[in-house]
């Protein structure tokens, strides 16, 4: 049995004659820089989000960029965010010219841990970015407390989380800005890279705007510096599309990850804790395991798609390594980047194929333990 981590061609066939239509009226309109699909894209995100503003980017790591270019975050500034994410995180950070400040995950939901917040803050801390990962949301009430507390406003990495709740709220409406990405192998992905900031604050609304396109208000003339983030119109008819389906594909995802679960249950598999506070979307399903790379061979022996996010946390990478935490400083982000695994979890996996995935995993746990 063949099963891909990520099957985008069956969910493709299902909207394809809608896809091919919409992207038709962009190329027939010859619109082809922002215009009224990105204008409606961001209204309807907007609204989705809870949110009183949108501003479409050109990806999810430019929404980042423009989300702390707008707060005005540069040299000799510092932000505080997880190790345990994608590289634009704190990738984004250093591209202004600040320092990333890694405070460690909870073990049970990979997210930044609140507990360990204040004590990394500085007088040159100006910004928190807790990353959403997999899915779920971040444990956001205190990490409030403590922003509001310092003055310290927050961005939301909300890349892999949109329409995800904490307490009822979503995901992006918490924060200062909320950044999403729709790189296609998100829940809502796009046929190529395409992101979105929320706010509920207008005055970030217009610096993102300004922001969006070269700091230009009116056309040639620039207040500020900033770059081109524009979200294709394309881009933008493709996610029309596969907006009123969003729902349904999460739903499906957490069916699929409730399979999986049963199917674990009782094994040494440690299956993803997801907070009673929270709605995940499962845009990844990562399970533990103490012999991964084992487990992955059988996997992909079997046919069976994985991938390992994220194998080396971000204060061990070698453009930040030695210059901010060292090996074992940040034990729980190194301790995930050994165990964890992601198994499919689209919605179009069948209950067999979930069956025949879990079944692998099981086998080679069970292999590799001493007799």
């Amino acid at each position: 049995m063949k099963i891909p981590l990520l099957d985008l061609k069956a969910q493709y066939a299902t909207i394809r004659d809608e896809v091919m239509q919409a992207v038709s009226e962009v190329l027939e309109s010859q619109v082809c820089i922002l215009g009224p699909k990105v204008e409606e894209l961001e209204k309807k995100v907007a609204a989705l989000s809870a949110c009183k503003y949108a501003v479409g980017m050109s990806s999810g790591t430019d929404a980042l960029l423009a989300a702390l270019m707008a707060l005005n975050i540069g040299t000799g500034d510092e932000v505080i965010t997880t190790p345990f994410t994608f590289f634009a995180t704190a990738g984004c950070v250093a591209r202004v010219g600040a320092t990333p400040v890694f405070v460690d995950i909870d073990p049970g939901t990979f997210n930044i841990n609140p507990a360990l917040i204040e004590a990394a803050i500085t007088p040159q801390t100006k910004a928190i970015i807790p990353v959403h990962l997999f899915g779920q949301m971040c444990d956001m009430d205190p990490i409030m407390e403590i922003a509001n507390r310092h003055n310290i406003p927050v961005i939301e990495d909300a890349a892999q989380a949109i329409s995800a709740t904490y307490k009822g709220r979503r995901a992006g409406s918490i924060g200062a800005i909320g950044c999403f990405s729709f790189f296609p192998s998100k829940n809502l992905g796009g046929a190529g890279d395409g992101g979105m900031c929320v706010t509920n604050d207008a005055v970030l609304h217009e610096q993102l705007l300004l922001m969006r396109s070269h700091g230009s208000k009116p056309k040639y003339y620039h207040k500020v510096v900033g770059g081109n983030f524009r979200l294709d119109p394309l881009q933008a008819a493709v996610l029309l599309v596969k907006l009123p389906h969003l729902d349904e594909w999460s739903a499906a995802r957490r069916r699929n990850a409730a399979l999986y679960d049963e199917a674990f249950a009782g094994s040494p598999v440690v299956t993803p804790h997801i907070s009673p506070d929270c709605v995940s979307i499962f845009n990844q399903y990562s399970i533990r395991v103490q012999n991964r790379d084992a487990v992955r061979k059988a996997l992909t022996d079997a046919n069976v798609g994985t991938e390992i996010y994220y194998p080396v946390p971000m204060h061990l990478q070698e453009c930040f390594a030695g210059k901010h935490r060292a090996v074992g400083s940040l034990a729980q982000s190194e301790k995930a980047a050994n165990e964890v695994l992601a198994l499919p979890i689209y919605p179009e996996l069948t209950a067999e194929q979930i069956a025949f995935a879990a079944q692998t995993v099981k086998d080679a746990v069970r292999q590799a333990q001493p007799v």
